[in-house]
């Protein structure tokens, strides 16, 4: 039987423990990253992107499911990309947005197959925080992020999402900016609501992780980064793992 990815989150956040995601796009997927993640004992694999090929997404899923035995979770970017060989999926509702298909047409599309497939179901509020930069997930999704600095409109989103039965929000500065979010934004977020928080985007050295971690963030996510430096795997999982 599967352990509960989301009572193991919970658990992590009861203890103070914080927690440590590869996200791995199928489309620059490297066999070194997912040995890297091994050998430095990540929390989770995340798996997803925009733009994947069907194909692609369930040939990467296998692979990774043979290299290890991480609980791999898949962060979809579309209905397209569910597979029975992951531990969990992140229902993701894009609710900085007001684009009905990611709020919930999508979900509609993929409910039976999702009921049928086993994967654990952990519904997440995903909360898009832009920086100025007009990322992918902005341009497919064709939405309009958060404002950076826009702290009462991120925690009034992240209230609820709470509220409406989201079991994490997941905070995102974008996939490739150079930008992490703005930690005050983290820190409020953190301050007034109850479920786990996840930061990604803009994160490329260890220290933007713990800051982020300091700031109330139980989980970090890191995609991008780790393609160019497989050697930031250690370096956060250390630096992460060693925080109380």
């Amino acid at each position: 039987m599967k352990r509960s990815v989301y009572q193991s989150i919970l658990r992590s956040k009861k203890k103070g423990k914080k927690l440590f995601s590869v996200l791995v796009d199928p489309d620059k997927f490297s066999s070194g990253v997912i040995r890297e993640a091994h050998k430095a004992r990540v929390n989770f694999i995340f798996i997803g992107g925009s733009k994947i090929k069907k194909w692609k997404f369930h040939r990467c899923v296998s692979v990774i499911r043979k290299l290890t035995n991480i609980p791999l979770v898949i962060f979809p970017g579309s209905r397209e990309q569910v597979s029975e060989k992951a531990d969990a999926i992140l229902l993701l509702s894009l609710i900085s947005g007001r684009n009905p298909d990611y709020l919930i047409g999508e979900h509609i599309q993929a409910a039976r197959q999702l009921k049928r497939s086993g994967l654990e179901i952990i519904p997440t509020g995903y909360i898009l925080i832009g920086g100025g930069k007009n990322i992918s997930t902005q341009a497919i999704t064709r939405t309009s992020p958060i404002k950076s600095k826009d702290n009462n409109l991120a925690v009034s989103t992240a209230i609820a999402g709470e509220l409406l039965g989201m079991k994490l929000i997941y905070l995102e500065a974008g996939s490739g900016t150079n930008t992490p979010l703005n930690r005050s934004l983290v820190k409020e977020v953190r301050k007034n609501i109850s479920v786990p928080v996840i930061a990604g985007g803009g994160i490329d050295t260890a220290e933007k992780a713990v800051a982020l971690c300091r700031l109330g963030a139980d989980m970090i996510v890191v995609g991008n980064a780790i393609e160019k430096d497989t050697t930031l795997v250690h370096k956060i999982v250390k630096a992460i793992h060693s925080m109380i």
